[in-house]
Protein backbone atom coordinates (compact mmCIF):
# COMPACT_ATOMS: atom_id res chain seq x y z
CA UNK A 1 0.00 0.00 0.00
CA UNK A 2 1.50 3.29 -1.06
CA UNK A 3 1.61 5.26 2.14
CA UNK A 4 2.90 8.40 0.54
CA UNK A 5 5.79 10.32 1.97
CA UNK A 6 6.51 12.28 -1.15
CA UNK A 7 5.73 15.42 0.76
CA UNK A 8 4.55 14.40 4.21
CA UNK A 9 3.20 11.19 5.63
CA UNK A 10 -0.09 10.06 4.17
CA UNK A 11 -3.08 11.25 6.17
CA UNK A 12 -1.03 13.90 7.95
CA UNK A 13 -2.19 16.19 5.16
CA UNK A 14 -5.47 16.53 3.37
CA UNK A 15 -4.55 14.34 0.42
CA UNK A 16 -4.27 10.53 0.41
CA UNK A 17 -2.35 8.49 -1.50
CA UNK A 18 -10.44 4.11 -14.60
CA UNK A 19 -12.32 2.41 -16.08
CA UNK A 20 -14.66 4.63 -18.01
CA UNK A 21 -18.01 3.39 -19.22
CA UNK A 22 -17.17 4.42 -22.76
CA UNK A 23 -15.07 2.15 -24.93
CA UNK A 24 -12.27 4.64 -25.46
CA UNK A 25 -10.71 3.84 -22.07
CA UNK A 26 -11.43 0.12 -22.01
CA UNK A 27 -7.72 -0.51 -22.60
CA UNK A 28 -6.72 1.12 -19.33
CA UNK A 29 -6.59 -2.12 -17.44
CA UNK A 30 -3.99 -1.90 -14.69
CA UNK A 31 -1.73 -4.66 -15.96
CA UNK A 32 -0.15 -3.54 -19.19
CA UNK A 33 3.28 -5.09 -19.68
CA UNK A 34 4.53 -3.13 -22.66
CA UNK A 35 6.88 -0.25 -22.14
CA UNK A 36 5.43 3.25 -22.17
CA UNK A 37 6.59 6.28 -24.04
CA UNK A 38 5.41 9.80 -24.66
CA UNK A 39 4.13 10.37 -28.15
CA UNK A 40 5.40 13.08 -30.41
CA UNK A 41 4.14 16.50 -29.46
CA UNK A 42 1.40 18.20 -31.34
CA UNK A 43 -0.70 21.17 -30.39
CA UNK A 44 -3.94 22.77 -31.31
CA UNK A 45 -3.82 26.05 -33.13
CA UNK A 46 -4.16 29.10 -30.93
CA UNK A 47 -5.85 32.38 -31.71
CA UNK A 48 -3.24 34.78 -33.07
CA UNK A 49 -3.69 37.20 -30.21
CA UNK A 50 -2.76 34.43 -27.76
CA UNK A 51 0.32 33.15 -29.55
CA UNK A 52 2.71 35.73 -28.15
CA UNK A 53 1.56 34.99 -24.61
CA UNK A 54 2.28 31.29 -25.02
CA UNK A 55 5.53 31.36 -26.98
CA UNK A 56 7.49 30.24 -23.93
CA UNK A 57 5.19 27.29 -23.20
CA UNK A 58 5.87 23.77 -24.42
CA UNK A 59 3.10 22.35 -26.65
CA UNK A 60 0.82 19.75 -25.09
CA UNK A 61 0.87 16.38 -26.81
CA UNK A 62 -2.57 15.44 -28.17
CA UNK A 63 -1.88 11.71 -27.96
CA UNK A 64 0.46 9.65 -25.79
CA UNK A 65 1.07 5.98 -25.12
CA UNK A 66 0.76 4.08 -21.86
CA UNK A 67 1.39 0.38 -21.86
CA UNK A 68 1.67 0.46 -25.64
CA UNK A 69 -1.86 1.83 -26.08
CA UNK A 70 -2.68 5.34 -27.20
CA UNK A 71 -4.57 7.71 -24.92
CA UNK A 72 -5.97 10.87 -26.46
CA UNK A 73 -6.16 14.18 -24.69
CA UNK A 74 -9.95 14.03 -24.94
CA UNK A 75 -9.88 10.86 -22.83
CA UNK A 76 -8.36 12.73 -19.90
CA UNK A 77 -9.08 16.46 -20.33
CA UNK A 78 -12.77 16.51 -21.08
CA UNK A 79 -15.77 18.79 -21.16
CA UNK A 80 -17.38 17.10 -18.18
CA UNK A 81 -18.70 19.00 -15.14
CA UNK A 82 -16.74 16.65 -12.86
CA UNK A 83 -13.48 16.86 -14.83
CA UNK A 84 -10.71 18.95 -13.26
CA UNK A 85 -7.63 17.68 -15.14
CA UNK A 86 -5.75 20.55 -16.84
CA UNK A 87 -3.43 20.31 -19.83
CA UNK A 88 -0.43 20.79 -17.54
CA UNK A 89 -1.25 17.49 -15.85
CA UNK A 90 -2.08 15.63 -19.07
CA UNK A 91 1.34 16.64 -20.40
CA UNK A 92 2.98 14.68 -17.56
CA UNK A 93 1.20 11.41 -18.35
CA UNK A 94 3.56 8.98 -19.99
CA UNK A 95 6.73 10.77 -18.83
CA UNK A 96 7.48 7.91 -16.40
CA UNK A 97 10.62 9.27 -14.76
CA UNK A 98 10.79 6.11 -12.65
CA UNK A 99 11.58 4.03 -15.75
CA UNK A 100 14.62 6.11 -16.75
CA UNK A 101 17.75 4.38 -15.50
CA UNK A 102 19.86 7.57 -15.59
CA UNK A 103 17.30 9.74 -13.79
CA UNK A 104 17.47 10.15 -9.98
CA UNK A 105 13.98 8.64 -9.59
CA UNK A 106 14.86 5.64 -11.74
CA UNK A 107 18.23 5.21 -10.03
CA UNK A 108 16.52 5.14 -6.62
CA UNK A 109 13.86 2.69 -7.82
CA UNK A 110 16.55 0.35 -9.11
CA UNK A 111 18.49 0.60 -5.83
CA UNK A 112 15.38 -0.54 -3.95
CA UNK A 113 14.89 -3.35 -6.47
CA UNK A 114 18.50 -4.39 -5.84
CA UNK A 115 17.83 -4.68 -2.12
CA UNK A 116 14.78 -6.88 -2.59
CA UNK A 117 16.45 -9.02 -5.25
CA UNK A 118 19.39 -9.63 -2.92
CA UNK A 119 17.42 -10.12 0.30
CA UNK A 120 14.50 -12.03 -1.23
CA UNK A 121 15.77 -13.72 -4.44
CA UNK A 122 13.04 -14.39 -7.01
CA UNK A 123 10.38 -13.50 -4.45
CA UNK A 124 8.90 -10.10 -5.31
CA UNK A 125 7.03 -9.41 -8.54
CA UNK A 126 7.67 -5.92 -9.86
CA UNK A 127 5.18 -3.63 -11.63
CA UNK A 128 6.19 -0.21 -12.93
CA UNK A 129 4.01 0.36 -16.00
CA UNK A 130 0.46 0.11 -14.67
CA UNK A 131 -2.03 2.59 -16.12
CA UNK A 132 -2.51 5.67 -13.89
CA UNK A 133 -6.18 5.98 -14.88
CA UNK A 134 -8.21 4.05 -12.31
CA UNK A 135 -11.73 3.85 -10.91
CA UNK A 136 -12.86 5.64 -7.78
CA UNK A 137 -13.42 2.19 -6.29
CA UNK A 138 -9.83 1.16 -6.97
CA UNK A 139 -8.41 4.41 -5.69
CA UNK A 140 -10.47 4.73 -2.50
CA UNK A 141 -12.95 1.95 -1.69
CA UNK A 142 -10.59 -0.99 -2.19
CA UNK A 143 -8.16 0.41 0.38
CA UNK A 144 -10.84 1.39 2.91
CA UNK A 145 -10.61 5.17 2.52
CA UNK A 146 -13.74 6.47 4.32
CA UNK A 147 -16.53 7.82 2.13
CA UNK A 148 -16.30 11.23 3.79
CA UNK A 149 -12.51 11.49 3.73
CA UNK A 150 -11.24 14.83 2.42
CA UNK A 151 -8.92 13.10 -0.06
CA UNK A 152 -11.96 12.17 -2.17
CA UNK A 153 -12.80 15.83 -2.79
CA UNK A 154 -12.32 17.59 -6.11
CA UNK A 155 -10.02 19.95 -4.25
CA UNK A 156 -7.52 17.14 -3.69
CA UNK A 157 -7.98 14.59 -6.49
CA UNK A 158 -7.90 14.85 -10.30
CA UNK A 159 -11.22 13.49 -11.56
CA UNK A 160 -11.69 12.49 -15.20
CA UNK A 161 -15.37 11.93 -14.54
CA UNK A 162 -17.48 10.97 -11.52
CA UNK A 163 -16.18 7.39 -11.54
CA UNK A 164 -12.64 7.80 -12.91
CA UNK A 165 -9.53 9.50 -11.49
CA UNK A 166 -5.82 9.83 -11.97
CA UNK A 167 -4.53 7.59 -9.20
CA UNK A 168 -3.59 9.35 -5.97
CA UNK A 169 -1.40 6.45 -4.89
CA UNK A 170 -0.07 3.17 -6.23
CA UNK A 171 -2.30 1.36 -3.71
CA UNK A 172 -5.04 1.69 -6.32
CA UNK A 173 -3.65 -1.50 -7.88
CA UNK A 174 -3.22 -3.52 -4.71
CA UNK A 175 -6.60 -5.27 -4.53
CA UNK A 176 -6.46 -6.40 -8.14
CA UNK A 177 -2.93 -7.74 -7.74
CA UNK A 178 -3.98 -9.68 -4.65
CA UNK A 179 -7.01 -11.10 -6.46
CA UNK A 180 -4.76 -12.21 -9.29
CA UNK A 181 -2.75 -14.29 -6.85
CA UNK A 182 0.32 -12.12 -6.26
CA UNK A 183 1.61 -12.49 -2.71
CA UNK A 184 4.92 -10.57 -2.88
CA UNK A 185 5.03 -7.47 -5.06
CA UNK A 186 6.42 -3.97 -5.55
CA UNK A 187 4.42 -1.34 -7.45
CA UNK A 188 6.08 1.85 -8.69
CA UNK A 189 4.39 4.64 -10.61
CA UNK A 190 3.50 8.26 -11.10
CA UNK A 191 0.67 9.53 -8.89
CA UNK A 192 -1.37 12.72 -9.04
CA UNK A 193 -2.70 15.12 -6.41
CA UNK A 194 -3.80 18.72 -6.48
CA UNK A 195 -1.35 20.48 -4.21
CA UNK A 196 0.37 23.64 -3.11
CA UNK A 197 3.31 25.26 -4.89
CA UNK A 198 6.71 25.24 -3.20
CA UNK A 199 10.08 23.52 -3.44
CA UNK A 200 8.87 20.18 -2.03
CA UNK A 201 5.34 19.89 -3.47
CA UNK A 202 4.31 19.03 -7.02
CA UNK A 203 1.01 17.71 -8.41
CA UNK A 204 2.78 14.71 -9.97
CA UNK A 205 5.21 12.55 -8.04
CA UNK A 206 6.27 8.91 -7.76
CA UNK A 207 5.56 6.24 -5.21
CA UNK A 208 6.66 2.71 -4.51
CA UNK A 209 4.70 0.31 -2.38
CA UNK A 210 5.51 -3.18 -1.26
CA UNK A 211 3.22 -5.98 -0.12
CA UNK A 212 4.03 -9.38 1.38
CA UNK A 213 1.39 -12.00 2.21
CA UNK A 214 1.98 -14.81 4.72
CA UNK A 215 0.20 -18.15 5.09
CA UNK A 216 -0.72 -19.86 8.34
CA UNK A 217 2.29 -22.15 8.09
CA UNK A 218 4.61 -19.14 8.22
CA UNK A 219 3.54 -17.76 11.58
CA UNK A 220 2.41 -20.94 13.37
CA UNK A 221 5.94 -22.30 13.26
CA UNK A 222 7.24 -19.12 14.91
CA UNK A 223 5.19 -19.43 18.09
CA UNK A 224 3.79 -15.88 17.86
CA UNK A 225 0.47 -14.61 16.64
CA UNK A 226 -0.04 -13.67 12.99
CA UNK A 227 -0.06 -9.90 13.50
CA UNK A 228 3.10 -9.88 15.62
CA UNK A 229 4.85 -12.14 13.13
CA UNK A 230 4.00 -9.86 10.19
CA UNK A 231 4.96 -6.69 12.08
CA UNK A 232 8.33 -8.14 13.12
CA UNK A 233 9.10 -9.29 9.58
CA UNK A 234 8.06 -5.90 8.19
CA UNK A 235 10.37 -3.97 10.50
CA UNK A 236 13.30 -6.27 9.79
CA UNK A 237 12.77 -5.83 6.03
CA UNK A 238 12.53 -2.05 6.13
CA UNK A 239 15.43 -1.54 8.51
CA UNK A 240 17.51 -3.47 5.99
CA UNK A 241 16.23 -1.24 3.19
CA UNK A 242 17.12 1.92 5.12
CA UNK A 243 20.64 0.63 5.70
CA UNK A 244 20.93 -0.23 2.01
CA UNK A 245 19.97 3.30 0.94
CA UNK A 246 21.50 5.45 3.69
CA UNK A 247 24.24 3.33 5.23
CA UNK A 248 24.50 2.50 8.93
CA UNK A 249 22.09 5.01 10.49
CA UNK A 250 20.20 5.27 13.76
CA UNK A 251 16.50 4.42 13.35
CA UNK A 252 13.31 4.67 15.33
CA UNK A 253 9.74 3.44 14.87
CA UNK A 254 6.77 5.72 15.49
CA UNK A 255 3.27 4.33 16.07
CA UNK A 256 0.73 6.05 13.84
CA UNK A 257 -2.66 5.55 12.15
CA UNK A 258 -3.66 4.63 8.61
CA UNK A 259 -7.12 3.34 7.65
CA UNK A 260 -5.71 0.39 5.73
CA UNK A 261 -3.13 -1.01 8.21
CA UNK A 262 -3.32 -1.99 11.88
CA UNK A 263 -0.95 -1.64 13.62
CA UNK A 264 0.66 1.16 11.61
CA UNK A 265 4.17 2.61 11.85
CA UNK A 266 6.46 5.28 10.48
CA UNK A 267 10.19 4.67 10.11
CA UNK A 268 12.52 7.57 10.86
CA UNK A 269 16.29 7.68 10.48
CA UNK A 270 18.85 10.08 11.93
CA UNK A 271 20.51 11.48 8.83
CA UNK A 272 22.55 14.65 8.33
CA UNK A 273 22.02 15.63 11.96
CA UNK A 274 18.22 15.44 11.95
CA UNK A 275 15.43 12.88 12.07
CA UNK A 276 14.07 12.10 8.62
CA UNK A 277 10.74 10.42 7.95
CA UNK A 278 11.43 7.64 5.45
CA UNK A 279 8.19 5.73 4.95
CA UNK A 280 4.87 4.56 6.36
CA UNK A 281 3.88 0.95 6.80
CA UNK A 282 1.83 -1.55 8.77
CA UNK A 283 0.03 -4.86 8.95
CA UNK A 284 -2.69 -4.91 6.30
CA UNK A 285 -6.27 -4.66 7.52
CA UNK A 286 -7.93 -8.08 7.34
CA UNK A 287 -10.91 -6.62 5.47
CA UNK A 288 -8.67 -5.83 2.49
CA UNK A 289 -7.39 -9.40 2.41
CA UNK A 290 -10.87 -10.86 2.79
CA UNK A 291 -12.19 -8.83 -0.13
CA UNK A 292 -9.32 -10.18 -2.19
CA UNK A 293 -10.11 -13.79 -1.34
CA UNK A 294 -7.32 -14.26 1.23
CA UNK A 295 -9.27 -15.15 4.36
CA UNK A 296 -6.57 -17.23 6.05
CA UNK A 297 -3.64 -14.91 5.52
CA UNK A 298 -1.90 -11.96 7.07
CA UNK A 299 0.14 -9.36 5.19
CA UNK A 300 2.27 -6.27 5.56
CA UNK A 301 2.49 -3.23 3.34
CA UNK A 302 4.78 -0.23 3.08
CA UNK A 303 4.89 2.86 0.90
CA UNK A 304 7.37 5.61 0.20
CA UNK A 305 7.65 8.73 -1.93
CA UNK A 306 10.60 8.52 -4.29
CA UNK A 307 11.03 12.29 -4.73
CA UNK A 308 11.27 12.86 -1.00
CA UNK A 309 14.09 10.33 -0.61
CA UNK A 310 15.81 11.31 -3.86
CA UNK A 311 15.94 14.97 -2.80
CA UNK A 312 17.82 13.90 0.34
CA UNK A 313 20.09 11.31 -1.26
CA UNK A 314 21.09 13.47 -4.25
CA UNK A 315 20.91 16.90 -2.53
CA UNK A 316 18.30 18.17 -5.01
CA UNK A 317 16.86 21.41 -3.59
CA UNK A 318 13.73 21.87 -5.73
CA UNK A 319 11.24 19.20 -6.78
CA UNK A 320 10.73 20.89 -10.17
CA UNK A 321 14.25 19.87 -11.16
CA UNK A 322 13.17 16.25 -11.55
CA UNK A 323 11.19 17.34 -14.63
CA UNK A 324 14.02 19.35 -16.21
CA UNK A 325 15.49 18.36 -19.58
CA UNK A 326 18.42 20.74 -19.11
CA UNK A 327 21.65 18.82 -19.75
CA UNK A 328 23.26 20.63 -16.84
CA UNK A 329 20.87 18.60 -14.67
CA UNK A 330 20.44 15.33 -16.57
CA UNK A 331 24.17 14.87 -17.29
CA UNK A 332 25.01 14.74 -13.57
CA UNK A 333 23.42 11.33 -13.01
CA UNK A 334 24.36 7.86 -14.23
CA UNK A 335 22.80 4.42 -14.04
CA UNK A 336 23.52 2.68 -10.76
CA UNK A 337 25.11 5.73 -9.11
CA UNK A 338 22.98 6.28 -6.01
CA UNK A 339 23.64 9.40 -3.95
CA UNK A 340 25.73 11.43 -6.41
CA UNK A 341 25.42 14.97 -5.07
CA UNK A 342 23.74 17.47 -7.37
CA UNK A 343 25.79 20.53 -8.29
CA UNK A 344 23.52 23.57 -8.63
CA UNK A 345 23.80 25.42 -11.92
CA UNK A 346 21.01 27.99 -11.62
CA UNK A 347 21.72 31.28 -9.94
CA UNK A 348 18.83 33.11 -11.55
CA UNK A 349 17.01 35.32 -9.05
CA UNK A 350 13.31 34.92 -8.27
CA UNK A 351 10.81 37.67 -9.01
CA UNK A 352 8.01 38.25 -6.52
CA UNK A 353 4.52 39.45 -7.37
CA UNK A 354 1.65 39.89 -4.92
CA UNK A 355 -2.05 39.39 -5.54
CA UNK A 356 -4.83 40.33 -3.09
CA UNK A 357 -8.52 39.51 -3.30
CA UNK A 358 -11.69 39.00 -1.29
CA UNK A 359 -12.35 35.27 -1.07
CA UNK A 360 -15.69 33.47 -1.22
CA UNK A 361 -16.92 30.37 0.59
CA UNK A 362 -15.80 28.03 -2.19
CA UNK A 363 -12.23 29.37 -2.38
CA UNK A 364 -9.39 26.92 -1.71
CA UNK A 365 -5.66 27.40 -1.97
CA UNK A 366 -5.35 24.31 -4.16
CA UNK A 367 -7.67 25.91 -6.71
CA UNK A 368 -5.51 29.04 -6.71
CA UNK A 369 -2.38 26.95 -7.25
CA UNK A 370 -4.03 25.14 -10.17
CA UNK A 371 -4.72 28.49 -11.83
CA UNK A 372 -1.14 29.67 -11.28
CA UNK A 373 0.33 26.38 -12.57
CA UNK A 374 -1.98 26.45 -15.58
CA UNK A 375 -0.52 29.80 -16.61
CA UNK A 376 3.07 29.78 -15.36
CA UNK A 377 3.80 26.05 -15.35
CA UNK A 378 7.12 25.27 -13.68
CA UNK A 379 8.07 28.94 -13.70
CA UNK A 380 5.96 29.26 -10.53
CA UNK A 381 8.32 28.47 -7.67
CA UNK A 382 6.10 29.24 -4.71
CA UNK A 383 2.67 30.58 -3.81
CA UNK A 384 2.64 31.79 -0.21
CA UNK A 385 -0.13 33.37 1.87
CA UNK A 386 1.48 36.43 3.43
CA UNK A 387 -1.53 38.26 4.86
CA UNK A 388 -5.22 37.80 5.59
CA UNK A 389 -7.85 39.72 7.49
CA UNK A 390 -11.62 39.95 7.90
CA UNK A 391 -13.32 43.34 7.80
CA UNK A 392 -16.30 44.55 9.79
CA UNK A 393 -18.68 43.32 7.07
CA UNK A 394 -17.36 39.77 7.49
CA UNK A 395 -15.49 39.77 4.19
CA UNK A 396 -12.12 37.99 4.23
CA UNK A 397 -9.14 39.13 2.20
CA UNK A 398 -6.11 37.01 1.28
CA UNK A 399 -2.82 38.29 -0.06
CA UNK A 400 -0.54 35.77 -1.79
CA UNK A 401 3.05 36.27 -2.87
CA UNK A 402 3.96 34.41 -6.07
CA UNK A 403 7.63 33.68 -6.71
CA UNK A 404 8.52 33.23 -10.39
CA UNK A 405 11.86 31.65 -11.25
CA UNK A 406 13.21 29.54 -14.08
CA UNK A 407 15.68 26.80 -13.20
CA UNK A 408 17.38 27.28 -16.57
CA UNK A 409 17.40 30.94 -17.60
CA UNK A 410 16.67 34.53 -16.60
CA UNK A 411 13.10 35.68 -17.00
CA UNK A 412 12.45 39.08 -18.52
CA UNK A 413 10.32 41.74 -16.87
CA UNK A 414 7.89 41.55 -19.78
CA UNK A 415 7.46 37.79 -19.31
CA UNK A 416 6.83 38.08 -15.60
CA UNK A 417 4.44 41.00 -15.97
CA UNK A 418 2.48 39.10 -18.60
CA UNK A 419 2.32 36.00 -16.40
CA UNK A 420 1.04 38.03 -13.47
CA UNK A 421 -1.50 39.84 -15.63
CA UNK A 422 -2.86 36.49 -16.84
CA UNK A 423 -2.91 35.11 -13.29
CA UNK A 424 -4.94 38.08 -12.07
CA UNK A 425 -7.36 37.73 -14.96
CA UNK A 426 -7.85 33.98 -14.48
CA UNK A 427 -8.05 34.12 -10.68
CA UNK A 428 -10.88 36.61 -10.95
CA UNK A 429 -12.80 34.78 -13.67
CA UNK A 430 -12.24 31.15 -12.60
CA UNK A 431 -12.33 31.49 -8.82
CA UNK A 432 -15.03 34.20 -8.69
CA UNK A 433 -13.08 36.34 -6.26
CA UNK A 434 -12.90 40.14 -6.15
CA UNK A 435 -9.45 41.57 -6.73
CA UNK A 436 -8.27 44.32 -4.44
Amino acid sequence: MAISLAHTTLLSRTSLFLSRNSRSLAFCIPFSTSSSSAAASSSSSLPSEKLHRNKWRSPVASVLELGGVKIGREDVVRDDPTNNVPDTIFSKLGMQLHRRDQHPIGILKNAIYEYFDTSYPNKFDKFDDLCPIVTVKQNFDDVLVPADHVSRSYNDTYYIDAQSVLRCHTSAHQAELLRRGHTHFLVTGDVYRRDSIDSTHYPVFHQMEGVRVFSRDDWEASGVDATSYAAEDLKKCLEGLANHLFGAVEMRWIDTYFPFTNPSFELEIYFQEKWLEVLGCGVTEQEILKRSGKTNNVAWAFGLGLERLAMVLFDIPDIRLFWSNDERFTSQFSKGQLGVKFKPFSKYPPCYKDISFWINESFTENNLCEVVRGIAGDLAEEVLLIDNFTNKKGMTSHCYRIAYRSMERSLTDDEINELQWNVREQVQSKLNVVLR
